[in-house]
């Protein structure tokens, strides 16, 4: 019927279209009857034209390329069914003249044979630089893959984004193709400056923005700079929404890096955008009234890519906000923090959150430096905008020396390029060398630039170590590691009049196939969990390191005032990009196990993690280039694949939190601000320890009170966990463990023979730690050893790390 009506109208307006249908018809001949594989064998073609030949009834190519795919379809296989949005995939008119769509081959053949028709060509599968996460998780491939497939993509599941808002135009978040909003949805689209009450559809279902917890500390919004609406004015809220769940757009790239095909983990998934956060801040009291009402709208996933405090779990609103979440079936995905690389910079470690940390991929965006003397110093950049000059060295000035600061500047605020503190006579034409930190990156190109230079050379300090992060730079720069910025500051300081210091940058564009990946990237926050070191945090990485993702129409990306850019996506990096890879793959997970709770979904992506990188060697330390362990990465690198399939899950439910809360020694009135009910723990407390919460990972610390006596030790610990079979039906999973260095880790029953799916069995785990003879810890420090425990049945392969802290005592 739609086809009919679709007919009609061009029958009605353009009568030579009756012609060109009856000639197609005649030309196709028996080719439709002939086809039996009709629409279900569908491919895209790209069709070529002769520019010339269109019939001027027309008024453009795109309504005669419609008409033409249209009598295709009719004279081909007597299609009824007209694609949301029309039949055209692409038009082009640069390269060559054509088109692409999607048609049986009985219609490509029917098509071939039109007038002004030069060839239908079909398309072949090429491998595009894309976002590139969703490829390098293996989501993307063709079939698509198993858990697209089984969870349609996320279709009807609902991830909230608690966030600067969203911009609702964007191409990421258009519906075409969709299926109604999921009639359990109870949510509204709030509306305001720049966002009217059309701006939701069945992508972007509701929308809704929290400022009074902002307005009643920092004062009344002021309206000239933000908008009282769930507009994204700031551009992180658009790039995390749609890293979780945007649609497949192309092309997409960020000034000209990167290109390719953008797409969010579960593409169907609809999205609820929550703004919480303002230029004043997040404030808690807004979060928290995001919490309640994406709950009571009736959300699948929150994705909450917002720093959390280390306080305890009953002051601490992102906390309890979650608890509450995760009580009605809610997944809670929040970021692990860019405090990275020290320890204990763990942030959101409530055992009832997905804490991730980031990771990077197998693409690089390089732009290193060449120096006069012939060194070739490694950089990472995103800039598209005029190039140096190609065969040209240019003057290199450390922003930090005495002939760099203006006279109204100390060195200090020279070396960090801080606002007014370069000499324009001192580094105009010049390439300057600015050291991270203070302000931001940007920032600091935007200081090089107003002072005249040609380029910025942003080199890490001691404490940055390694890890680089390409930005979208307001002039030609790169960023440079510790050790190539040490290299850079001597051979500037050796220059002499005769002889000063030159240099270059050269920019190489998109790289793919980098080898190692992923590596933990330098910024991600690290463990130990400050709050309860019982449980690990983070919990598992993801792609978090030079993301693109969607942007806002009306922000630079370099996301400073005065850059007047556009583009219509970014890229970025932190833990907040790594936040919502795993809020959509739990979105894609919820969706193919609509019964899984939130703790086993968690338990899926942690006990199915990867350790090892592309190279088969352990994963590495960004900021030292060494291998990294547990209180980097976690129970590992997330693998959608995988944990589609996990054999096993250890679930969790309200009650077991709140014996983990009694075990961590909080009052009563402490666990009802948490879990709002009354806790009686004198059963909890006698049953075991907060280690003992049923959780994928298993963490234990010891205080060696004997270290440096001379006196051999043993300390002890046990674990007991629940196992969930969901892997189908009977199975028989044997243990094997890898023992943390210097202790002894044994596990009873070695052996779980499940009956039937879904029935649980549990097992101790028990941990002897044993500080040697004569082995000497200084006060207050401590060792970490790692391990895992794996259970299989030789199909399935679950994993769980185990952590072992010894610490040696204060005194």
């Amino acid at each position: 019927m739609a086809l009919q009506m679709r007919l009609h109208c061009y029958y009605h307006h353009y009568p030579v279209l009756l012609l060109l249908l009856l000639a197609l018809a005649a030309a196709a001949g028996g080719v439709a009857a002939d086809d039996a594989g009709g629409r279900g064998a569908e491919r895209t073609y790209i069709v070529r034209v002769d520019a010339d030949a269109k019939p001027s009834v027309y008024p453009t190519h795109a309504h005669w390329y419609e008409a033409a795919v249209l009598s295709a379809a009719v004279a081909g296989d007597g299609s009824g069914e007209w694609p949301e949005g029309g039949p055209l995939i692409h038009t082009y008119s640069a390269a060559f003249h054509g088109f692409s769509a999607r048609m049986s081959p009985a219609a490509a053949a029917a098509l071939a044979s039109a007038p002004g028709v030069a060839a239908v060509v079909p398309e072949r599968v090429r491998r595009l630089a894309t976002t590139r996460s969703p490829r390098f998780l293996g989501l993307l491939s063709s079939p698509p893959s198993a858990l697209l497939a089984d969870s349609d993509f996320g279709a009807d599941l609902v991830i909230a984004i608690v966030d600067t808002g969203i911009s609702p135009a964007h191409r990421s978040f258009h519906d075409r193709g969709l299926g109604p909003v999921p009639p359990r949805w109870r949510g509204v689209c709030a509306s305001g400056p720049g966002f009217p009450p059309t701006s939701c559809n069945r992508k972007l279902v509701g929308a809704r923005f929290f400022s009074k917890g902002y307005e009643a500390t920092s004062g009344r919004m002021n309206e000239t700079a933000e908008v009282r609406s769930p507009l994204d004015t700031d551009g992180h809220g658009t790039h995390t929404a749609s890293i979780a769940a945007g649609r497949y757009v192309f092309p997409a790239s960020t000034l000209g890096y990167a290109r390719g095909v953008a797409a969010g983990m579960a593409p169907k998934a609809r999205l609820a955008a929550y703004k919480v956060c303002w230029s004043g801040g997040c404030f808690d009291s807004d979060i928290l009234a995001a919490f309640d009402a994406a709950v009571a709208d009736g959300v699948d996933v929150v994705s909450l890519s917002v720093g959390g405090v280390v306080v305890p779990y009953y002051l601490d609103a992102i906390a309890i906000g979650a608890f509450g979440a995760t009580e009605a079936g809610i997944v809670v995905s929040a970021s692990a923090g860019n405090g990275g690389p020290g320890g204990l910079t763990v942030t959101n470690v409530a055992p009832w959150m997905a804490t991730v940390g980031a990771g990077s991929m197998d693409r690089a965006f390089p732009a290193n430096v060449r120096l006069g003397d012939g060194q070739v110093l490694d950089g990472v950049s995103v800039y598209g905008g005029p190039a140096l000059e190609p065969s040209k060295m240019y003057e290199l000035v450390y922003a930090g020396a005495s002939g760099g600061a203006s006279s109204a500047a100390d060195g200090y605020s020279a070396s960090m390029c801080l606002d007014g503190s370069l000499d324009p006579a001192a580094v105009r034409g010049k390439i300057v060398v600015c050291d991270r930190g203070v302000n931001s990156r940007a920032a600091k190109g935007d200081v090089v630039r107003r002072a005249g230079a040609v380029g910025m050379v942003l080199a890490n300090g001691a404490f940055d170590g390694e890890g680089l992060v390409a930005d979208c730079h307001v002039l030609p720069a790169t960023a440079v590691g510790a050790a190539a910025g040490d290299k850079l500051r001597k051979y500037i300081a050796s220059s002499t009049k005769q002889r000063p210091a030159t240099g270059t940058i050269v920019f190489e564009g998109t790289h793919l196939g980098v080898h190692p990946a992923p590596v933990v990237a330098a910024f991600s926050a690290r463990g130990p969990n400050p709050q309860s070191p019982e449980i690990l945090k983070p919990d598992l990485i993801a792609p978090g390191l030079n993301i693109l993702a969607a942007w806002p129409s009306g922000v630079g990306p370099a996301g400073i005032p005065s850059d007047t850019r556009r583009t219509e996506f970014n890229i970025l990096s932190g833990t907040s990009m790594a936040c919502p890879h795993v809020s959509g793959l739990a979105a894609l997970l919820k969706a193919a196990h609509p019964t899984w709770s939130p703790a086993a979904i968690k338990s899926a992506l942690m006990t199915t993690a990867y350790v090892r990188d592309n190279s088969n060697g352990t994963m590495v330390d960004e900021s030292t280039g060494a291998v990294a362990g547990a209180f980097d990465f976690g129970a590992g690198h997330v693998d959608p694949m995988r944990a589609m399939d996990p054999g096993l899950v250890y679930d969790i439910s309200p009650m077991d939190y709140v014996s983990f809360l009694c075990n961590l020694n909080y009052t009563e009135q402490n666990i009802r601000a948490i879990t709002r009910r009354q806790a009686d723990c004198r059963g909890a407390r006698r049953a075991g320890h907060a280690g003992n919460l049923n959780y994928p990972s298993l963490s234990a610390t010891f205080v060696a009170a004997e270290a440096g006596t001379g006196r051999a030790t043993t300390m002890r610990t046990h674990f007991i966990r629940r196992a969930t079979n969901v892997g189908g039906g009977p199975a028989v999973y044997r243990a094997s463990v890898s023992a943390p260095e210097g202790c002894n880790v044994t596990v009873q029953p070695r052996q779980l023979a499940f009956r039937r799916d879904g029935q649980r069995l549990s097992f101790t785990v028990r941990v002897e730690a044993a500080v040697a003879p004569g082995e000497r810890m200084e006060p207050g420090s401590s060792q970490v050893r790692s391990g895992a425990l794996t259970w299989s049945d030789g199909r399935h392969v679950v994993r769980s790390p185990i952590v072992v802290t010894v610490q040696a005592p204060l005194q």
